[in-house]
């Protein structure tokens, strides 16, 4: 049903004018301005730089670079070929795959054929695939390996549009021939081959991209319903890239890892958009196991990830410490009080005192230092955290370690960003300020509304979603947030996800999940508890952590779901659930748990791509365990 309209609206905007061109693309090598398109940007960056690094991928255990210009050559062949295959303007081409620079390839090739190009996430199951390529209507499709090949070969039949299928890696597909499946190497051949007449063509169709044009498709999880492709325009996009420069600047110096999936459009504005202005450089992990590794090899200067990811870095941390002796623990303990103290007298905008200031001098170049090395970012200038909730005393321990944290708030429907916190200035608990050219209010009901050049054209094919989504230009983003008298803004929960308890109490679940989720012990948790009597929680825990207590007090388990039975460990959870109790009022407390013995990972429905849990699916799949904490009441 669609919203009636905003005339609920209590707070005045937040931010300035929506078009300071001059101000947004200041220091950034590719100046954007209103009529810059991603297919112009692209051909100016690779003519710009050359022989500049662009990519690094690590190859038999080196870390082999990528120039702009190769990444430039692989885009035209490619784009040429497509061009063969009579692909047109507004066509959409999908990719499958995990981070690697043939993603960059195909998607930048797309892009600047005029097309649109979807990614699908790696982890997605044969029907997931199905469904979004009919639902785009995508004529090519790029996969990555035979595994990911064997996802489109099961469904192609029921996929009308398909007409090319485009394959990264041969290995183990040598003596497999189809007539609709081609290697990259010999799609790229065909457009290499291709005469300079279809070059210029190819050039003069990148020059008549209107910013205005659909450049990607990014499809939400669906966590509430079929997955809804959302479009996202040129101009939304380089207006993303130009803004955030000016709270977060990134120039060719800087490094980057990526690993996130890039049909998220986090690490697609980060990884892919945002260097193709500022000419930062990417490097690819090898997998997902291989991560924490990657980062200490090349210890990022600029980091974004989602807050399972920080969880994991903190836990590793406090294990490690617990592991040292007793001298290293006194002087971790040290180091961190006083760097606790610098990060409140710097909060509250008081002169930290002078024997202050050298004990944390003295901390930070000791413990600190060696810390940030453990996790690889002692080089990070920036670390942003997004995607999802994250304890605000997470956020505060990064700064404590000297790692300049910053909460980004943002969507799919705004291209990314929404809000982060204005240079130097941090306020503990809120994701910043919206950012310049950003209006952001609340509705009466305190929902978060938001408008902008970055809000999105619409969800494809689904004009009723549409408005819905978006009445008066105003972006209702299912988010109730406060935003105080300077501007700064606190998230307080999805507007679906406010439990009423049968008590008629409003419940945030979200505030309990995060501190219960600071616990080295805990994965993750969703509170239980709409109309009914009480407040319950299913929990995951960390397996890694919580093993590894097992083994230190002799504590038996032979898997995932033996160590989750043991009553040691049940015990284990409810001194950590009732640590967190302690903070919270009567009717906000935990009265019990269950924990969830299945280790989840990103391809099990109940996970998104990104790593949160999916409240509804959980509650679905998990119903029995919940109603056994109700029985008898």
């Amino acid at each position: 049903m669609m919203r009636s309209d905003t005339a609920g609206i209590r707070v005045p905007p937040v931010a300035g004018p929506a078009a300071d061109w001059a101000r947004f693309g200041a220091g950034q090598e590719i100046a954007p301005t209103p009529e810059t398109t991603l297919s112009a940007a692209f051909l100016a960056a690779v003519a710009l730089r050359g022989d500049r690094i662009a990519m690094r991928q690590k190859t038999r255990g080196l870390w082999l670079p990528i120039s702009w210009a190769e990444y430039g050559e692989q885009v035209r062949r490619i784009a040429l070929a497509l061009m063969d295959a009579g692909f047109a303007p507004g066509d959409r081409a999908c990719i499958l795959a995990e981070n690697c620079p043939e993603w960059f390839y195909a998607d930048l090739a797309v892009i600047t054929c005029g097309g649109i190009s979807v990614g699908i996430y790696a982890t997605n199951a044969a029907e997931q695939v199905a469904y979004v390529l009919n639902d785009c209507g995508a004529r090519v499709v790029f996969v990555e390996n035979e595994e990911q090949l064997d996802k489109i070969l099961q469904v192609r039949d029921s996929v009308a549009a398909l007409e090319r299928i485009v394959v990264f890696d041969m290995e183990g597909l040598r003596e497999f021939a189809d007539p609709m499946v081609t290697s990259l190497a010999d799609f790229g051949a065909i457009g290499a081959a291709a005469p300079p007449e279809r070059a210029a063509e190819w050039e003069a169709r990148a020059a008549s991209v209107t910013p205005g044009d659909t450049a990607i498709l990014i499809y939400t999880s669906g966590t509430t319903g079929p997955p809804k492709g959302a479009m996202l325009r040129h101009s939304g996009l380089v207006f993303q890239a130009a803004t955030l420069n000016v709270v977060m600047p990134l120039g060719p110096s800087d490094e980057l890892l990526s690993f996130l999936p890039l049909s998220h459009i986090a690490e697609r504005l980060l990884s892919v958009l945002r260097p193709i202005f500022n000419g930062a450089v990417i490097s690819f992990a090898e997998n997902q196991e291989t991560v924490p590794q990657n980062i200490r090899e090349i210890s990022p200067t600029v980091f974004f990830a989602v807050p399972r990811i920080w969880e994991k870095f903190y836990s590793r941390v406090t294990t490690a410490s617990r592991d040292g002796t007793a001298l290293e623990r006194f002087a971790a303990r040290l180091a961190f009080a006083a760097a606790a103290r610098v990060v409140s007298i710097r909060a509250e905008g008081r002169r930290v005192p002078v024997w202050l200031r050298l004990a944390h001098r003295l901390a930070d170049r000791t413990v600190l230092h060696r810390t940030r090395k453990l996790i690889g970012l002692e080089r990070t200038r920036y670390v942003v955290t997004g995607a999802a909730p994250i304890a605000p005393e997470l956020i505060r321990w990064y700064l404590e370690l000297g790692l300049d944290m910053m909460q980004a708030y943002g969507m799919t429907e705004t291209s990314g960003v929404a809000s982060l916190p204005p240079p130097g200035i941090r306020r503990h608990g809120t994701v910043g300020k919206a950012l310049p050219g950003t209006e952001l209010v609340l509705s009466e009901a305190g929902e978060m509304l938001i408008r902008g050049p970055h809000v999105f054209q619409g969800y494809w094919r689904k004009p009723d979603k549409t408005v819905e989504a978006v009445v008066d230009g105003w972006l209702h983003s299912g988010d109730i947030g406060e935003i105080d008298a300077d501007g700064f803004i606190r998230v307080v929960d999805r507007l679906k996800d406010i439990i009423i308890t049968s008590g008629g109490k409003n419940i945030s679940p979200s505030e309990f999940e995060n501190q219960l989720k600071f616990s080295p012990f805990v994965s993750d948790a969703v509170i239980i508890g709409d109309a009914r009597p009480y407040l319950t929680a299913l929990v995951m825990i960390d397996y890694d952590n919580v093993a590894k207590h097992a083994q230190d007090h002799a504590i038996p388990f032979t898997n995932y779901a033996s160590l989750c039975a043991r009553e040691e460990i049940q015990a284990l959870i409810a001194a950590e659930v009732a640590a967190v109790n302690a903070r919270f009022a009567r009717v906000e407390q935990i009265k019990k748990f269950r924990l969830i013995d299945v280790q989840l990972t990103a391809e099990d429905e109940e996970l998104t791509p990104t790593l949160k849990l999916k409240r509804n699916v959980v509650g679905r799949r998990y119903g029995t365990l919940i109603e056994a904490m109700y029985a008898g009441n």
